[in-house]
């Protein structure tokens, strides 16, 4: 069996995926390395790049688009490990990194998933991990107020602004990009919500994680290169639209019913307003 399962969905970023797979094996460190590589009927030549230079990797090449979360499940449906590692194509992992997320795991029991550090390929620091997006961190966000106080631990709270993610702790939802998780808590919870395509769909898993009484760890032991949004900065303003579309879904889920009805409608009311701005500035902008 392998020591680790690393999955990764891509959709035309041939380059970057043939840089993140040379860079997995590069830093396997000894660990025995599974590799599921879901190639959502990229044009690029990606799956064909894959089938070629990388003939260890198993390929599902689908010949639709079947969206991150479906592509996710199917490649977790593969893996055998003990461990998988979800792992973005515009990711570079480094010396150190496979096995400083397994280690956090090993240290933390009841961890369902540990993020490593993120960087962009400047090695500036990627505030990858978030509080849940309850009511008043979606005020704080709407209102700029988290712009305005970065470093408050109230108006900063959404982004974790205020964090110089040095010290290894619990956080609510990191960025699946580069994320560990143990498949027995998979298992338990469920996969991806496929009703979840594009966003929000980690944000959605990690919260089903703490309901049912695991956690989720942070640890800067692990670093791994991001350069960020390689797939959806391809087509930025139905990426707009989905996203405001995929955050109303994970409050219908999770909140209606659970906070009171003030709270929940004047938030779905605010993210409506929202949407209609940033469409509006991408249609001006052309951005």
């Amino acid at each position: 069996m392998a020591d680790l399962s690393v999955c990764i969905v891509n959709w035309n970023t041939r380059e970057h995926l043939k840089a993140c797979l040379e860079s997995l094996y590069a830093h396997a460190e000894g660990l025995e390395l599974e590799v599921i590589v879901v190639d959502n009927a990229s044009s690029d030549g990606s799956a064909a790049m894959v089938r070629e230079s990388f003939p260890r990797v198993c390929l599902v090449a689908n010949e639709n688009n079947e969206g991150y979360a479906r592509g996710n499940n199917q490649a977790l449906a593969r893996a055998s490990a003990e461990y998988a590692l979800l792992l973005n194509p515009d990711t570079r992992v480094q010396d150190g990194t496979l096995r400083g997320l397994l280690d956090c795991a090993k240290r933390h029991p009841r961890a369902a998933a540990v993020a490593p550090r993120l960087v962009y390929p400047d090695g500036r620091l990627q505030h990858s991990c978030r509080a849940f997006p309850t009511p008043d961190v979606v005020l704080y966000e709407l209102t700029g107020l988290s712009r305005l106080a970065p470093r408050s631990r109230i108006f900063g709270k959404y982004r974790m602004t205020w964090w110089d993610y040095n010290e290894e702790r619990p956080v609510d939802q990191p960025m699946a990009s580069a994320l560990l998780v143990r498949k027995v808590a998979l298992d338990e919870v469920g996969y991806f919500d496929e009703a979840f395509p594009i966003f929000f769909n980690d944000v959605d898993l990690c919260k089903r994680f703490w309901d049912a009484g695991w956690e989720i760890w942070f640890t800067p032991s692990a670093v791994v290169t991001h350069f960020h949004g390689a797939s959806t900065h391809q087509v930025r303003r139905a990426m707009i639209a989905e996203s405001h579309k995929s955050w109303v879904r994970f409050y219908e889920k999770h909140y209606r019913g659970r906070i009171s009805p003030i709270a929940y409608w004047s938030t779905l009311l605010s993210l409506e307003a929202a949407r209609l701005v940033r469409s509006a500035w991408a249609m001006v902008t052309g951005q």
